[in-house]
């Protein structure tokens, strides 16, 4: 789907906004500070229920204010989303609330592409599951459920581990039981995981040849015990019950991202390396949706020119505004750069809009 219209009230440094999007690419240009990436969390919160940044709602409202309100227009169709102080979040699909914001998730399929990325190479294992369960879960709405029951059992079943070891009582039945639990959502998370690999693998390696040059080889694999869940965490109930939490399980499983002859790109990767590894992540993800889904999601690039030469800046613009992507939201510190590439570019549909102290003005 194509976002036509965007309207916020009292988003993050906004008090209000009303921006008209063209279908292809649009650029938000302006000093650091000025709200630029705050457009595009709100389009994000569009698709997502949530921030890409802050997970912290109630901080997303402007400060004095009682409520936000972000509306988009995508067609005939318009997505809602609205938090109020002291009463929770509501999505709404047409005026109409959603019982659950899990239902609402898939709808606007949606890529996000900043510096905080870089956190999926060098953060934790925990950053490049959510990466993958992100994907997962835009694009199979059965995984969705499997990953919010499997964190469900997995919650409780720490919780009994830890009040069992303060009680001083082991009971292995009750563990158990949600053992049981845990392996039947568990094994159709590994399963699902599996499979994306192997049909992201080449669609990652492709774009990132395309960012870094045929010199440079990049690696994308998947880390898992590959026993069945069920005799995992048997083998693991004496190591649990003195950790006091669950120590196996897909929520601890990892990414292998490598470069070259298997030199891990977070230990060895110079930045240029792994921010190249982190823009081709993101853009196989794009590519990866497209493929399974046949929609083109909204592509958001949040200031991600600062570290590339001019060539490849004009080069990235071109790809993502050709016919293989759909509607983009960019934003740049330098509009005389980006003007400069609309220029070189004149058949490509764009808007340019400038941004400052939380005010959005197209620039004619």
């Amino acid at each position: 789907m194509t976002l036509e219209r965007l309207i916020l009230t009292n988003f993050k440094n906004y008090t209000e906004a009303d921006i008209a999007l063209c279908g292809n690419v649009n650029c938000f240009v302006g000093n650091n500070g000025a709200g630029k990436t705050n457009l595009l969390d709100a389009v994000y919160y569009l698709s997502f229920c949530k921030s890409y940044f802050n997970p912290v709602d109630v901080q997303n409202i402007r400060m004095g204010d009682d409520f936000f309100a972000i509306h988009g227009h995508y067609g005939d169709d318009v997505a809602s989303c609205v938090l109020r102080r002291g009463k929770g979040k509501e999505m709404r699909w047409n005026k109409k609330p959603y019982k659950t914001l899990a239902e609402h998730i898939g709808k606007l399929p949606l890529v996000m592409v900043s510096p905080a990325d870089q956190q999926i190479i060098t953060g934790g294992s925990d950053m490049r599951r959510r990466f993958v369960d992100g994907i997962l879960a835009q694009t199979d709405g059965g995984y969705l459920q499997h990953l919010l029951q499997y964190n469900k059992a997995l919650e409780m079943r720490n919780r009994l581990l830890k009040q069992m070891w303060d009680d001083r009582l082991w009971d292995e039945s009750m563990v158990a039981v949600y053992d049981t639990q845990l392996t039947i959502h568990g094994e159709s998370l590994y399963d699902a995981r599996r499979r994306f690999i192997a049909d992201f693998r080449p669609l990652f390696e492709e774009y990132y040849r395309w960012i870094a040059g045929d010199g440079e080889q990049a690696v994308i694999d998947y880390s898992a015990d590959t026993r069945p869940l069920g005799e995992q965490l048997a083998d693991a109930r004496q190591a649990d019950k003195y950790a006091q939490y669950t120590t196996v399980g897909p929520h601890k499983d990892d990414l292998i991202l490598q470069l070259g002859n298997e030199m891990s790109v977070k230990r060895f990767g110079s930045q240029g390396q792994q921010k190249s590894f982190a823009l081709a992540l993101k853009l196989a993800q794009f590519q990866y949706m497209v493929n399974l889904k046949g929609q083109k999601p909204i592509l958001l690039l949040d200031d991600i020119f600062d570290k590339l030469d001019m060539l490849r800046v004009k080069q990235l613009i071109a790809l993502v505004g050709s016919d293989r992507f759909g509607q983009v939201l960019l934003t740049d510190t330098q509009p005389g750069r980006v003007q400069a590439i609309f220029d070189e570019l004149p058949t490509l549909e764009h808007k340019l809009f400038n941004v400052h102290a939380g005010t959005v003005t197209q620039n004619s």
